[in-house]
């Protein structure tokens, strides 16, 4: 890595390719951009803060000679590296690092004929501490007083329930409940008359988030008192979670995490689309860690539209990427499908799956195991659902492995049903499948593996962009890293590239690989 970066740094971040990050007519920046872009990429690559960097510039010749610094050069400010960094999240094109290393990724050719892709995602802990309900209000009424112009002194007038000039904790017994109710109540109530007694003015962009932070956090995690409507200002503590609620008002961004259903993390869910047999990240992403719109299955529609190639692509799955939805989506961009189909569940244990229903949607009739046929409901609702319910139920001999409902077995088919019961037939009976999914389904636990290595698990920064535009650097670094690996060179003449990996099996337990070279064409 530090060998190619300081054969070709120039030819991979060409100072044309930052000018858009520095429009100032006042003359160039202090540091060139490109040394900057080669140091931030060799500091995601291990993994290192903003000092450990600057130090190994000053102290060591690799980096020096990779970064394009001098024997005596003493490298610069570490503060310089977060301005640059701050100026790429901005730009119009937050991920050009990761797009030039694409670019080299195509040239060496080594995705030629390439066509399987696999997917995975993996929670990182945010850079942030969680905060309770009292910490977040009182952090966000004072986020107000900093940021809305006269808010400090409407906050000295009318919040009585704290001492918001206080930076510590208030002063009560903790372990004493009602203690800890009188508070919340009284922080609420704080909160709701310092959004009533604000003058209605337009704000700026740091204001207004500061005012809607405050509403939020004021909101999300408290209720009526018992007997209260919430008219007479008596609040609680409410009893559950509220869906996609704010963890911390230093990273508003940051949300609770269910890997699993038993796991819980507070943090970012990173995306990723791997090549399986060279290890290439194709695509990457940091998403929130909650909502629809964050859910793999969604994601994996963008990552894939940013591969080279749009079609005729084999997608390796787990169970988080079987929906329906996007099964269709990719079957009709011509993708083919292997991805783990969920599980199906049964209303008594050792009972009757959806799949022991003969269901023909076309004619729209149901037959149930004990020979019952019903029809179908017209597709309702906004997910287009059919419905059937069996009133036979309570005299069928099959009862006891089929519902618990008094009423009877009730049946939800959904729209892409046809697809997903095919899917779950493949998948169980097709060795075929069986073997493909085996094979280049797990690579991707070791890409994972290879992103989170180094402390990468936490990361440093806070907000999906920052983020963001971390998870394309670090991916950018390991994919040139791999292609080192895999005999990138540039030998002699105009420039080469030399790699073709080639597989070669013993047996089908136990596959051998060997890299044998061949030239491509390119830059490098």
């Amino acid at each position: 890595m530090f060998a190619f970066l300081a054969e070709h740094r120039e030819a991979l971040f060409p100072p044309a390719m930052f000018a858009d990050m520095y429009p100032s007519r006042n003359g160039r920046p202090s540091m060139p951009p490109q040394i900057l872009a080669a140091a931030v990429t060799l500091q995601a690559l291990h993994g290192h803060s903003d000092i450990e960097t600057v130090q190994e510039l000053r102290c060591d010749l690799r980096w020096k000679a990779a970064c394009g610094l001098g024997l005596y050069d003493t490298a610069f400010d570490s503060s310089l590296l977060a301005y640059f960094r701050r100026r790429l999240s901005r730009s119009a094109d937050p991920q050009r690092i990761f797009t030039a290393v694409r670019a080299v990724v195509s040239e060496t050719g080594v995705l030629k004929g390439r066509v399987r892709r696999a997917l995975d995602s993996t929670v990182l802990d945010d850079a942030v501490a969680t905060q309770d309900t009292v910490t977040q209000i009182i952090a966000a009424i004072r986020r107000v007083g900093r940021e809305v112009p006269g808010a400090d002194e409407v906050i000295a007038a009318v919040c009585i329930g704290h001492d918001y000039t206080d930076p510590g904790k208030p002063k009560i017994a903790w372990n004493d409940q009602a203690a800890r109710a009188d508070l919340v109540d009284a922080l609420v109530t704080d909160a709701i008359r310092l959004l009533a007694a604000l003058p209605e003015r337009e704000q700026g962009p740091k204001a207004a988030d500061a005012l809607g932070l405050l509403a939020l956090v004021a909101g999300q995690d408290v209720e009526p008192a018992d007997g209260s409507d919430g008219g007479d200002g008596r609040w609680r503590i409410t009893r559950g979670t509220a869906p996609d609620r704010v963890i911390s008002t230093v990273d508003p961004e940051a949300r609770h995490v269910h890997k699993t259903r038993s796991h819980k993390q507070d943090g970012y869910k990173a995306h990723l689309a791997i090549e399986p047999e060279t290890g290439i990240y194709t695509a990457v992403a940091i998403r929130a860690g909650a909502g629809a719109q964050h859910h793999e299955a969604t994601v994996a529609l963008d990552l894939l539209d940013q591969d080279d190639q749009t079609a005729d692509l084999e997608i390796f799955g787990d169970t988080a990427y079987s929906s329906g939805q996007a099964g269709a989506t990719l079957r009709e961009r011509g993708h083919h499908l292997f991805l783990k189909p969920a599980p199906l569940t049964t209303a008594v244990p050792d009972g009757f799956s959806l799949d022991e229903f003969a269901i023909d949607t076309t004619a729209g009739v149901v037959t149930c195991p004990n020979g019952h046929t019903v029809r179908l409901t017209p597709p309702g609702g906004i997910h287009r659902q059919r419905k059937v319910v069996f009133d036979q139920c309570p005299t069928c001999p099959l009862r006891e492995r089929c519902t618990k409902a008094k009423a009877g077995c009730v049946l939800t088919i959904r729209p892409h049903h046809d697809q997903q019961a095919a899917a779950r037939r493949k998948a169980a009976t097709d060795p075929d499948w069986q073997t493909a999914y085996r094979r280049w389904r797990p690579p991707v636990e070791r890409a994972v593996a290879w992103l989170v290595a180094h402390g990468n698990r936490r990361l440093r920064y806070r907000g999906t962009t920052a983020n963001n535009t971390w998870i394309h650097t670090r991916a950018a670094a390991l994919n040139l890293r791999t292609l080192v690996n895999l005999a990138l060179t540039a030998p002699t003449g105009a420039g080469t590239c030399r790699h073709q990996r080639e597989q070669e099996s013993s047996g089908p337990a136990t596959p051998t690989r060997r890299i044998r070279t061949r030239r491509f064409s390119s830059d490098f």
